[in-house]
């Protein structure tokens, strides 16, 4: 085994401090200083690039809100009344958990998002000069290979959108202590052994990333050195205080992988072109030279774009090695085995059973159900590329080191200066956008509560004081962020679990279940509000909520055509009124709507595929769908014809109930889809008697 000199180590402790300075050299380049200020929230309440970032701030303030326990991050206030942990809105229990101890301290506004975030752009700098420290002892030659590593695509991409997911200096740390391992006949580093550690008290998807690196030292190690047992038990340890860490902060309570986006493996996979596509979320443009590519399903979220400098690099290593230097690259990878394999699984489980390329699905692989909802934990599977992503870049800048080794310092310093070069020149487009993000931060909209005349602001202003619990009768899928920091300021708690990644399914639909039925029955809670963005929910209980003095009604939204839409059905107990311009009190005169219903035959709920395979030819398009609630079925009882509001009046032929929680109605009408205007909703029918 292989020691350090004190020579060495305080060498590499300068590489780092200067790697560190690197890092935030970068970070304010880029962001400047307005992110660091804790008070600013504004660009969190806005949605910044996208509207994940409301997540991460909404369950920050449900937690400061809640009372201190073990394990930390526990929030009775989120998935009210069970309560949920913010490791699952993504809100760096770490930094939650830190921060709550100092909550007596703190002002009434306070956001650590900034902080963290620069913190992880200081720490890449850090571990990316240690890295490429490895194989150069010039240190502007380690500075310059840092950079392609701190202006990583794929770490500014998840900057401020996940941020939680911008700690990629946890990979770089394990791809450091991979490297010293096998140089130096070593397994255990107590860094190696903390930074696993903390990857469950940042996020949870990084720790098969670091672990992956882990199992491939240990594997080489025991191989190579004939040593397994004390391995193995330093690797149980590891993965044992990694499990105490996630108990901790909160991994372990009120989560399951059964509720969150509704999404399985498969749907967030890395498409075949994505480390030269330069497409993801919320960017305008990744590359000056190279065009974006189709994608299709949820590949934005495996975007791994390298960047040309690092892309015109990889092919240039690659054909010099299989030209010049086969034979030792062979001997290469028969050493780096267990590497290999981990680099082999990670990218097969990136791309997944559902494998893409552009805007196509070559193929789907059947998986046996319980390994589908096994990978489903990780089912955004195109992050678990970056491991691989970064030992990309490693290869690059280390090949380049070596291969001009011999030369003088000039032009190995100017070798990976044009690496450097080509990289930020290509990525231009992309930093400009995020270096002008916040020079002032401007509102992205996506924050329904500061949007001029808003009917959901104007709702809430009008029920301000009134209520101690919103609750969730249905997902909200539209509303739900906004919603959950208006519930967080006002103090409330909320039951809605739409803006948490991950929750008990069952349970919510138990506890959603139980609201309805209590509405019905006449015992409605006079101190929640409800909201659904389902239709048929709302009719199903509107009437016996109305009769017990509530408020209900939708609320609309426009867009920017100035076309209105459904945004929210509310029933709003003990509100005597409220009157908006973009509001419509349910009534007797409230319109029917077709069920938005699609499958093999249905066409959002009007009968017209595939119908020669049950022998309904005849009846294409003529027979409309509508959910079977109270009030859908007062109104259609008795009567003879639908009126679309605008001129057409199509008589009614027949009304089934047979399928349960479906009325089927047969018209007399050619093509039941001129029920539906250009925007594609459902226009407002009336019904004749």
């Amino acid at each position: 085994m292989i020691q350090m000199t004190g020579y060495e180590k305080n060498e590499r402790r300068r590489l780092f401090a200067l790697g560190c300075l690197l890092g935030a050299a970068v970070f304010f380049l880029l962001y400047g200083l307005s992110p660091l200020d804790v008070t600013n929230d504004a660009w969190l309440r806005g949605g910044y690039i996208e509207a994940d970032i409301q997540q991460h701030y909404a369950g920050w303030m449900f937690y400061r809100q809640s009372e201190l326990s073990i394990p930390f991050c526990f929030s009775d206030r989120i998935n009210w009344p069970f309560g949920l942990s913010v490791a699952f809105t993504d809100s760096i229990p770490l930094f939650a958990a830190l921060f709550r101890l100092l909550e007596p301290f703190l002002p009434s506004v306070f956001q650590y998002f900034g902080l963290f975030t620069l913190l992880c752009f200081v720490l890449q700098g850090g571990f990316a000069c240690l890295l490429v420290g490895l194989f150069s002892r010039r240190t502007p030659i380690v500075l310059l290979g840092a950079v392609p590593f701190v202006f990583s695509p794929v770490l500014l991409e998840r900057a401020f959108r996940h941020t939680a997911l911008a700690a990629q200096f946890l990979i770089l740390a394990a791809l450091y202590y991979y490297i010293r391992g096998r140089r130096e006949g070593r397994f255990f580093y107590p860094g190696l052994f903390a930074v696993n550690c903390l990857t469950l008290a940042i996020h949870p998807y990084f720790a098969p990333m670091t672990y992956a690196l882990t199992f491939a030292l240990f594997v080489e190690h025991a191989v190579f050195h004939k040593q397994f047992a004390k391995p193995a038990a330093l690797l149980a340890a590891n993965l044992g205080c990694t499990a105490l860490v996630g108990w901790l902060f909160g991994l372990f309570s009120g989560g399951s992988a059964s509720g969150g986006s509704g999404v399985q493996y498969g749907h967030f996979c890395m498409n075949l072109n994505a480390l030269w596509n330069p497409v993801s979320r919320g960017m305008g443009k990744w590359s000056l030279f190279l065009s974006a590519q189709n994608q299709t399903l949820g590949n934005y979220d495996g975007f791994n774009y390298l960047g040309l400098g690092m892309l015109l690099c990889s092919v240039a290593v690659v054909i010099v090695v299989l030209r010049w230097h086969r034979s030792s690259i062979l001997k290469c990878l028969k050493n780096r085995f267990g590497l290999l394999f981990v680099v082999l699984c990670l990218t097969v489980f990136a791309v997944s059973n559902v494998i893409t390329a552009n805007g196509a699905v070559l193929a789907r692989i059947p998986l046996p159900q319980f390994v589908i909802q096994l990978a489903t934990t990780l089912r955004s599977s195109g992050r678990l590329f970056w491991p691989v992503y970064y030992l990309i870049f490693t290869c690059c800048v280390a090949a380049l080191i070596r291969l001009t080794r011999y030369q003088k310092q000039w032009v190995q310093t100017a070798v990976i200066g044009v690496l450097c070069l080509v990289q930020l020149v290509d990525l231009s487009p992309a930093l400009l956008e995020k270096a002008g993000s916040f020079r002032p931060y401007s509102d992205a909209g996506s924050n329904l509560l500061s949007q001029t005349d808003s009917s959901l602001a104007a709702l809430l202003d009008a029920t301000e004081g009134r209520y101690q619990h919103l609750v969730a009768l249905g997902p909200l899928k539209t509303t739900g962020l906004s919603l959950a920091l208006y519930t967080a300021d006002e103090k409330m708690t909320s039951s809605d679990t739409s803006f948490t990644a991950r929750y008990d399914e069952a349970q919510a639909q138990q506890r959603q279940e139980e609201f309805v039925q209590a509405i019905t029955e006449g015992a409605m809670p006079q101190d929640c509000i409800f909201f659904t963005e389902q239709e048929e929910t709302f009719l199903a209980v509107a009437q016996a909520a109305q009769d017990q003095g509530a408020w209900c009604g939708v609320l609309y939204q426009r867009t920017g055509d100035e076309t209105r839409f459904p945004l929210v059905y509310v029933i709003a107990p003990g509100l005597e009124e409220f009157t908006h311009p973009l509001a419509m009190e349910f009534s007797e005169n409230y319109p029917l709507h077709l069920a938005n219903y699609s499958d093999d035959f249905w066409d959002h709920g009007i009968l017209s595929l595939n119908l020669e395979s049950i022998g309904r030819q005849e009846d294409a398009n003529r027979v409309v769908l509508f959910y079977d609630t109270p009030f859908t079925r007062q109104k259609l009882e008795g009567a003879t014809a639908l009126s679309d509001g605008e001129g057409g009046v199509y008589p009614i032929l027949e009304v089934s109930d047979q399928d349960a929680g479906w009325l089927m109605v047969t018209l007399e009408i050619d093509d039941a889809h001129c029920l539906y205007n250009e925007s594609g909703q459902c226009k407002d029918l009336e019904v004749l008697s």
